[in-house]
């Protein structure tokens, strides 16, 4: 190697090492940042989620209360959002309907993804008989459209805030099987993993340490997206009055009252808030979801 060659090199890795001190060196965690669309994402699900959890400090009102001297009031620096036909505060039901809302997405999202990603770790790597009896099931649940077969089952089990995650987490494993089986029949390839079986590792140990974290991208983004699609369907089925039960203050609730066309026309303080809160939600979880796909994918490594 020549003089000016080693000069080169000294001089590549002097700054290699600058930008490692004057940035943020985890791959993943620098790629989020540098997505504008991402970090707005994030700022937008904090803050709704803090006010959300946080609901006392934001409104004195209950999301409850009936107050007949407040009926149909517009906008005013007592009620800033108005208040509905049987004088309830709007504020004070998005804030609390949020907590509810938010709940039913993500405990649905999590135990569809638990089912979802154990079986999926376990069919993929294993195969078997297991692995053709739960693709078929799979492939009859995903063959109803899934807003269908969520009426149907709402229809059958009644309405209640567990019956509708119970509904929504049978219904949304599939999806997230099916990801996890893919990842899994991909990764069984590797060397590492043929080195794993021949040291005589058990195969779940193989399976759930080993190989499912290098899967745990993708899982992460489904689980995004999953819970904006539940979130918008609890708004859909509570809209139609077959969600939640209209006394429990949810983001759907609020807006299932636009079915009233007086409401709809003269009175959009009721439902426009809402709309707008559970638009700005949904797009900042997608946004998210994104900026993880985008941060885990291994084809844009840069």
């Amino acid at each position: 190697m020549s003089s000016l060659d080693r000069k080169m090199d000294r001089i590549l890795r002097r700054e290699e090492s600058g930008t490692a001190r004057r940035g943020i060196k985890n791959r993943t965690l620098r790629k989020i940042f540098a997505n504008k669309l991402s970090i707005a994402g994030f700022v937008i699900f904090a803050v709704i989620m803090l006010m959300c959890v946080c609901a006392p400090l934001f409104t004195q009102y209950s999301s409850t209360k009936v107050d007949l001297r407040s009926i149909l009031e517009a906008p005013s620096a007592s009620h800033i959002f108005g208040t509905d036909k049987i004088g309830r505060d709007i504020w004070a039901r998005i804030l609390y309907g949020g907590r509810v809302s938010i709940g039913v997405g993500f405990g649905s999202a999590l135990i569809a993804t638990v089912i979802g990603v154990s079986l999926g770790t376990i069919c993929g790597y294993k195969g078997g008989w297991l692995d053709g009896v739960v693709m078929k099931l799979s492939e009859v649940l995903m063959a109803f459209p899934q807003m269908i077969l969520v009426l149907i089952l709402v229809t059958v089990t009644g309405q209640s805030l567990w019956n509708l995650i119970l509904i929504f987490s049978v219904t949304g494993w599939p999806s997230m099987y099916r990801m996890a089986r893919s990842q899994m029949l991909s990764i069984r390839e590797e060397e590492y993993v043929q080195a794993l079986k021949a040291f005589g590792i058990g195969s779940m140990r193989i399976a759930f340490v080993h190989m499912l974290p290098n899967a745990i991208g993708p899982i992460f983004v489904n689980v995004t997206l999953s819970t904006a699609m539940f979130i918008l369907q609890e708004a859909s089925l509570s809209f139609l009055g077959l969600g939640v039960p209209l006394e429990v203050a949810t983001w759907g609730n609020i807006l299932n009252v636009a079915q009233d066309l007086t409401i709809l026309k003269d009175a959009p303080w009721i439902w426009l808030p809402t709309g707008i809160v559970v638009t700005l939600f949904v797009v900042s979880i997608n946004f998210i979801g994104d900026g993880l796909r985008d941060a885990t994918d291994p084809s844009q490594i840069g």
